[in-house]
């Protein structure tokens, strides 16, 4: 079956809240699975006796596999078909995500990883793309990118959740078992109600577009992580960090030559999509920087254990959720996003400078709760029209490479959030210690908490004024009106 691209009126497939739920399932497994494997590391460490640096590459395999080989996922999808990507997609997370779970030294984890990323990669932009094919009513549209915003913003908290569950009640490797009980019945559901071949006639990939871009975005994802662990005046940093520069810039001179484009830059060209990816590459960037900084203040001076840490990310979760549903529900089929976008980067701004009002005396009710919920707000009210714009009008045939430019900014920003305010951090909190030397010994774990506690509030600070950024810049680049729905879209996809 070749997917039509030419525009006229469609008919929604008939199973489309079935293909909601699958993709919602896939989706979850996704983002489950760069938050769920952290909470398990020191399990994993101790039973297989690999070093902290080894540590470290567990976490970074996935993302940089992930973040570099996003591109030609989505443009694989758009050649060979939703369907067979999907499948190949979900079996093979499970798969591997099986090999990781009977790891019996760091190297196979380590390469479990990598391919768990490998496959995420060819995963998300297919399962974004058939949501997007999918649901084409406006009403029902924002509520099924309701849906998967709520999923994509608060996915990582379940995980963090679920990790510490597993890891205390279980053992660290269900945190990699847990992916079969998502995958296998997620295929099943795939191959059942989801129909779809090629999206044109055509299977020639853009070979140089794909080693620019993979190499670009390999590049860019280990110099920002790189960047966190050593510093940005470190020669790795500073290298790779050119390195992805070079790259890219070749990548789009490619892209805008080539007859078949692993990219096709109209895609990045429109305003919507512009201002849209501008607020998801925030987005992800102050969420991040949420997660990474809240724990630590949780564990380190509140004295939480990692699945208490956990649960008390939920009410970020909730209102999250409540956000998406007021805005998806009840405002962007009326208003469409460019009101939404910057209101809801004013909100999270607000939260953000609730944050930076933490002190060494500052409790959980007292600092956090109410942040947090507001943080979530501000996101679900910002980022769920942000999704459903940035996948609107993109032709079908290049759906799958639309939709993997969300992803992108999703990891690029989760990536330069964590480097950029660690960096803000550590400089922070070297600065307070060398203005506030402590006088005897004994004040000595006082003053590191302070300065730790400073260090926070000086980056919660900058991510205010990164909110407040997106707010004034959005506006300018979003349209008005609703948000255009695909055309020309096949009643199964």
């Amino acid at each position: 079956m070749t997917e039509p691209t030419s525009a006229g009126p469609t008919t929604p497939p008939p199973h489309r809240w079935a293909i909601l739920g699958i993709i919602g399932v896939a989706q979850l497994m996704v983002v489950l699975d760069t938050t769920i494997v952290n909470i398990a590391l020191p399990s994993a460490q101790a039973d297989l006796g690999f070093s902290t640096d080894n540590r470290q590459w567990v976490v970074t395999a996935y993302a940089l596999a992930f973040g570099s080989l996003l591109l030609l996922g989505g443009r694989l999808s758009d050649l060979f078909g939703r369907r067979p990507t999907l499948v190949v997609g979900l079996l093979g997370f499970a798969i591997v995500s099986a090999i990781g779970g009977a790891a019996g030294n760091v190297e196979m984890l380590l390469a479990a990883r990598a391919l768990q990323g490998v496959f995420a990669a060819l995963l998300a932009p297919a399962a974004l793309s058939t949501l997007n094919l999918t649901f084409t009513d406006p009403k029902e549209r924002a509520r099924a990118f309701g849906v998967y915003a709520g999923i994509a913003g608060g996915g990582g908290v379940i995980g963090l959740v679920v990790g510490g569950a597993l890891t205390e009640w279980l053992s660290w490797r269900w945190c990699f078992y847990v992916n079969l009980l998502f995958a296998v019945p997620a295929a099943i559901g795939v191959l059942t109600w989801i129909r779809g071949g090629r999206a044109d006639g055509h299977t020639r990939i853009d070979v140089p577009g794909v080693l620019t871009s993979a190499g670009g975005l390999f590049c860019l994802v280990y110099g920002l992580s790189n960047a966190e662990q050593n510093g940005w005046g470190d020669s790795l940093t500073i290298s790779m960090l050119v390195a992805a520069a070079v790259l890219l810039g070749a990548f789009g001179v490619i892209e805008s030559r080539v007859a078949r484009p692993l990219l096709p830059l109209r895609i990045v060209a429109d305003r919507n999509r512009g201002g849209s990816l501008l607020t998801i590459l925030i987005g992800g960037c102050a969420l991040f920087a949420a997660f990474l900084f809240l724990t630590y203040f949780m564990q380190v001076n509140l004295g939480y254990s990692p699945i208490v840490t956990g649960v008390a990310f939920l009410p970020l979760t909730a209102g999250l959720m409540v956000g998406v549903g007021v805005t998806n529900l009840r405002l962007v089929p009326r208003f469409g996003a460019r009101p939404l976008v910057p209101a809801g980067l004013l909100i999270a701004a607000g939260a953000m400078a609730w944050l930076a009002q933490l002190d060494v005396d500052s409790t959980y009710a007292s600092g956090v709760l109410g942040p947090i919920i507001l943080l979530g707000a501000g996101l679900g009210t910002a980022i769920a029209p942000s999704i459903n714009a940035a996948t609107a009008g993109v032709d079908p045939a290049d759906a799958g490479a639309g939709s993997a430019m969300v992803n992108t900014c999703q990891q690029i920003g989760g990536a330069i959030g964590a480097a950029a305010l660690s960096a803000v951090f550590a400089n922070a909190v070297t600065g307070y210690l060398s203005d506030h030397a402590p006088a005897s010994s004994q004040a000595a774990a006082a003053t590191q908490a302070a300065a730790a506690v400073h260090g926070y509030a000086t980056a919660f600070t900058v991510a205010a004024c990164i909110f407040l950024a997106g707010a004034v810049l959005t506006p300018l680049l979003l349209r008005s009106g609703q948000i255009a729905p695909t055309e020309g879209v096949p009643a199964a996809v």
